[in-house]
Protein backbone atom coordinates (compact mmCIF):
# COMPACT_ATOMS: atom_id res chain seq x y z
CA UNK A 1 0.00 0.00 0.00
CA UNK A 2 1.49 3.55 -0.92
CA UNK A 3 1.05 6.69 1.98
CA UNK A 4 1.18 10.12 0.87
CA UNK A 5 1.38 12.33 -1.93
CA UNK A 6 4.57 14.20 -3.81
CA UNK A 7 3.15 17.64 -3.59
CA UNK A 8 1.78 19.49 -0.84
CA UNK A 9 1.26 23.36 -0.51
CA UNK A 10 0.89 25.20 2.83
CA UNK A 11 -0.60 28.05 2.16
CA UNK A 12 0.09 30.54 5.44
CA UNK A 13 3.44 30.45 7.15
CA UNK A 14 4.58 32.93 9.52
CA UNK A 15 7.63 32.92 11.96
CA UNK A 16 5.87 33.88 14.81
CA UNK A 17 8.07 35.65 17.69
CA UNK A 18 10.46 33.74 20.31
CA UNK A 19 8.76 35.13 22.81
CA UNK A 20 9.12 34.35 26.79
CA UNK A 21 6.18 31.09 27.27
CA UNK A 22 7.34 27.64 28.20
CA UNK A 23 7.25 26.60 24.28
CA UNK A 24 9.62 28.66 22.21
CA UNK A 25 7.78 30.38 19.03
CA UNK A 26 8.82 28.55 16.02
CA UNK A 27 7.31 27.12 12.81
CA UNK A 28 8.57 23.85 10.80
CA UNK A 29 7.28 21.71 8.12
CA UNK A 30 7.15 17.80 9.36
CA UNK A 31 7.65 15.21 6.84
CA UNK A 32 7.07 11.82 6.94
CA UNK A 33 8.24 9.53 4.60
CA UNK A 34 7.12 5.50 4.91
CA UNK A 35 8.60 4.35 1.46
CA UNK A 36 12.16 2.38 1.36
CA UNK A 37 13.82 4.72 -0.78
CA UNK A 38 15.52 8.62 0.02
CA UNK A 39 13.26 11.57 -0.50
CA UNK A 40 14.99 14.02 -2.29
CA UNK A 41 12.66 17.33 -1.73
CA UNK A 42 12.25 20.49 -3.53
CA UNK A 43 11.25 23.29 -1.20
CA UNK A 44 10.02 26.55 -2.60
CA UNK A 45 9.08 29.57 -0.58
CA UNK A 46 6.58 32.09 -2.00
CA UNK A 47 6.38 35.02 -1.19
CA UNK A 48 4.12 38.61 -1.36
CA UNK A 49 6.36 40.97 -2.57
CA UNK A 50 10.06 38.64 -3.71
CA UNK A 51 10.99 36.25 -5.77
CA UNK A 52 10.84 32.43 -5.05
CA UNK A 53 13.34 30.81 -2.42
CA UNK A 54 14.12 27.26 -3.92
CA UNK A 55 16.13 24.58 -2.38
CA UNK A 56 16.64 20.88 -1.14
CA UNK A 57 16.03 19.07 1.28
CA UNK A 58 16.34 14.32 1.99
CA UNK A 59 14.15 12.49 4.25
CA UNK A 60 16.06 9.26 4.54
CA UNK A 61 13.47 6.15 3.90
CA UNK A 62 11.02 4.82 7.17
CA UNK A 63 11.94 8.38 8.46
CA UNK A 64 10.67 11.20 9.70
CA UNK A 65 12.42 14.24 9.85
CA UNK A 66 10.92 18.18 11.47
CA UNK A 67 12.49 21.11 9.43
CA UNK A 68 12.42 24.55 11.11
CA UNK A 69 12.00 27.18 9.09
CA UNK A 70 14.51 29.61 11.91
CA UNK A 71 17.43 26.76 11.49
CA UNK A 72 19.59 27.24 8.35
CA UNK A 73 20.46 24.09 8.52
CA UNK A 74 17.15 22.71 7.91
CA UNK A 75 16.14 25.00 5.41
CA UNK A 76 19.34 25.16 3.59
CA UNK A 77 21.04 28.01 4.43
CA UNK A 78 17.42 30.17 4.22
CA UNK A 79 15.43 31.35 7.30
CA UNK A 80 12.40 32.97 7.63
CA UNK A 81 12.06 36.22 9.13
CA UNK A 82 9.51 36.84 11.86
CA UNK A 83 5.90 37.84 11.01
CA UNK A 84 6.74 37.79 7.37
CA UNK A 85 3.82 36.16 5.44
CA UNK A 86 4.56 33.51 2.47
CA UNK A 87 3.54 30.10 1.87
CA UNK A 88 5.59 26.74 1.25
CA UNK A 89 5.21 23.99 -1.72
CA UNK A 90 7.38 20.52 -1.37
CA UNK A 91 7.83 18.38 -4.39
CA UNK A 92 8.97 14.96 -3.54
CA UNK A 93 10.15 11.95 -5.66
CA UNK A 94 8.62 9.70 -3.59
CA UNK A 95 5.05 10.23 -2.11
CA UNK A 96 5.42 11.07 2.05
CA UNK A 97 3.10 12.88 4.18
CA UNK A 98 3.62 16.36 5.47
CA UNK A 99 2.33 18.68 7.99
CA UNK A 100 3.09 22.64 8.95
CA UNK A 101 3.02 23.03 12.26
CA UNK A 102 3.59 26.53 14.49
CA UNK A 103 4.00 27.19 17.99
CA UNK A 104 2.31 30.92 18.46
CA UNK A 105 3.74 32.83 21.62
CA UNK A 106 1.55 35.32 21.16
CA UNK A 107 -1.75 33.75 22.02
CA UNK A 108 0.35 30.42 23.41
CA UNK A 109 -1.04 28.30 21.50
CA UNK A 110 0.68 25.40 19.34
CA UNK A 111 -1.37 24.32 16.05
CA UNK A 112 -0.62 21.69 12.92
CA UNK A 113 -2.57 21.72 10.23
CA UNK A 114 -2.45 19.15 7.11
CA UNK A 115 -1.61 20.95 3.78
CA UNK A 116 -3.02 20.79 0.15
CA UNK A 117 -1.95 17.45 -1.20
CA UNK A 118 -1.52 16.44 -5.16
Amino acid sequence: MEYGKKVWIFPDAELPPVGDNEIPGHESVIVTNVTDQTAHIQFTLLYVDKEPVRFMAEVEGMRVRCLRSNNPVDFCGHTALEGEQYAIMLESDVPVVAQYGRAEPRKVQFYTTPGYCE
